[in-house]
């Protein structure tokens, strides 16, 4: 029996729960989970946000464990090695996304904790295939965001081959933004963040900003026409699109990675007149996984988290809601 916290409505509190996760497949691993981070999908799934939540429902996606069992046919993964799931726990393998290399596209994916359980528990299983060795010397407590958020800001920079000499701005200065600086920042870009918050200017250049930019004022935004190669929105709040896409140089790429559920006011002329791009993508391949968490050791990036014990999961989440999480939490089993 796997130990699990569970949500039996929307937006319920999680409780303790034990369910039977049936036989091991021949292609799947059950890893006995040391952390596992708490993203905002995972709230936006508490809350059923996106219409597509089944109770009971265990949320987490940002998994770090050791192998615990293997199928039979897992040759890739040794019993007691730390690996990582996130998003995803199962592919499809026969599509041509999968085929081409682009497992997160994949047409028919399993999602870690959609219709399935996920990570708050003593024990998770997902397909081989969907799951990364950590690297040796990437701090285990802190990697587990770094299967969601990190790779989804990490992955722009593969897909669109973002030049080190490239101006980039990253909206939203929290549990993506922050990554995403430090990302950008040892890439080799010139690095802007667009913050609101007065308190976060100081935060942003440390981690990794050249300049902060004080979305508030006006001027200041209207000063920055032209400047940008790619700009990475994480909020999932309407804001003037106009006024950020007006910041792009020619061929500029405005990239959503945060989920805005409004639909987008976008002035057409600019996007033509410049040939600019509006864009989003989602996680990231275990390919683009690996080489994500390679690059996070070889040049020190971690996520800014905060720990609570696995059976502190609601203060944890009340944590997140509150919009005070400096910058990610992570949840700890005993």
């Amino acid at each position: 029996m796997i130990k699990a916290y569970v949500a039996l409505e929307p937006g319920g509190k999680l409780q303790p729960f034990e369910y039977d996760p049936g036989g091991l497949g021949d292609h799947e691993v059950e890893i006995a989970v040391e952390f596992c981070g708490i993203c905002h999908s995972d709230l936006s799934m508490l809350h059923n946000d996106w219409g597509i939540t089944q109770y009971p429902f265990v949320p987490g996606h940002e998994i770090i464990g050791t192998i615990a069992a293997k199928g039979a046919h897992v040759h890739n993964l040794a019993l007691g090695q730390r690996v990582g799931l996130g998003w995803h726990s199962r592919y499809c393998m026969t599509c041509s996304s999968c085929l081409d290399g682009d497992h997160n596209l994949c047409v028919q994916p399993e999602s870690t904790i959609v219709n399935r359980h996920g990570g708050f528990a003593d024990s998770v299983r997902a397909d081989a295939a969907s799951v990364v060795a950590l690297p040796e010397g990437l701090d285990a407590r802190s990697a587990g965001p770094l299967f969601c958020g990190g790779i989804t800001v990490f992955n722009p920079l593969l897909q669109f081959a973002i030049p080190p000499t490239a101006s980039v701005a990253v909206i939203g200065i929290g549990g993506l933004g922050h990554i995403a600086l430090q990302f950008l920042r040892a890439w080799g870009c010139r690095v802007t963040a667009f913050t609101s918050s007065a308190s976060k200017q100081q935060e942003a250049l440390a981690m990794g900003a050249h300049d902060v930019l004080d979305t508030r004022n006006p001027d200041a935004l209207a000063a920055a026409a032209d400047r940008f190669d790619l700009i990475l929105t994480t909020v999932n709040v309407k804001l003037d699109w106009n006024a950020y896409i007006a910041t792009l140089r020619p061929k500029g790429r405005l990239h959503f990675l945060g989920v805005t559920l409004d639909p987008l006011d976008v002035q057409v002329f600019p996007l033509i007149a410049g040939q600019r791009t509006i864009s989003g993508s989602p996680t990231g391949s275990p390919a683009s996984i690996a080489a994500m968490l390679q690059f996070a050791q070889r040049h020190n990036i971690a996520p800014v988290v905060e720990v609570f014990r696995m059976d502190q999961v609601n203060e944890a989440l009340a944590r997140l809601a509150s919009g005070q999480a400096k910058y990610r939490i992570v949840l700890q089993n005993a």
